[in-house]
């Protein structure tokens, strides 16, 4: 799964990277994105342009009677996205890239669960395999979205069995083609990122309850924000299967 990423990386940098608008978005520097949060995605709008905006994350059907159900679908599977009934119209209709640079997992200890801050190696931004959509109800519209995960690699597999879909750049066109429809084909591009591709350095924590919500408070110097506490340590080691 993906419960909590990062993404400290200008938007003009993800406009460049999609050759997106950024439709007068700003944002800060985030280092733990949390759910119902806002996120920035990349999305195609009516007229056909790419367009970098934000939404909450927590997709809430089209359909759903209230928001709430968003706080459930922060992650779809990649094995049943294009038939799960939450999933299947945005699948088809509403895909986006949700704009990261590196995301949290947690593997058990005995002295408790340690962080492990997963990204690209050197760091570089990327996109999740994502979905939006709209909703209206209760006096209010909402537009939201979810990552989509999928079978750990060789290397992640060790602290977790599932992962977010890292979209390779060259599949960046098929996935926001809001006229390409053939679902075996949208299935094949959500794919498992080569190990080879990642790293994941240990973060240093100050207590083991875990990261709570995203923080910009602790300044640029800092990769990380581990529950309210400016993380000091940057391991550059890569850690390996063993």
């Amino acid at each position: 799964m993906c419960g909590r990423f990062t993404n400290h990386t200008p938007a003009k940098i993800y406009a460049q990277i999609f050759d997106a608008e950024l439709d007068g978005v700003e944002t800060q520097p985030r280092f733990n994105v949390a759910p119902s949060e806002d996120v920035l995605v990349c999305r195609v709008d009516p007229e056909g342009k790419r367009k970098l905006v934000t939404v909450k994350w927590g997709l809430v059907p089209f359909w759903a009677k209230e928001p709430k159900i968003g706080y459930k679908m922060i992650n779809a599977r990649a094995e049943t996205v294009a038939s799960k009934p939450a999933f299947r119209a945005a699948f088809r209709q509403r895909r986006c890239l949700v704009c990261a640079d590196g995301f949290y997992e947690w593997k058990p200890t005995k002295q408790g669960k340690q962080p492990y801050h997963i990204r690209l190696i050197g760091g570089q931004p990327f996109a999740f395999a994502g979905l939006w959509e709209h909703w209206e109800g209760e006096g209010q519209t909402i537009d939201s979205c979810t990552v989509i995960v999928t079978d750990a690699n060789e290397l992640v597999n060790p602290i977790h069995d599932r992962m977010p879909v890292i979209l390779s750049p060259d599949g960046y066109d098929q996935w926001l083609d809001p006229s390409a429809t053939n679902a075996e084909s949208l299935r094949k591009l959500p794919r498992q990122v080569d190990s080879s591709e990642v790293e994941f350095p240990a973060v240093w924590v100050k207590h083991s309850k875990g990261v709570r919500s995203s923080s910009a408070s602790c300044g640029r110097s800092s990769l990380y924000s581990i529950d309210h506490q400016c993380v000091a340590s940057r391991t550059s080691s890569r850690v390996r299967n063993r």
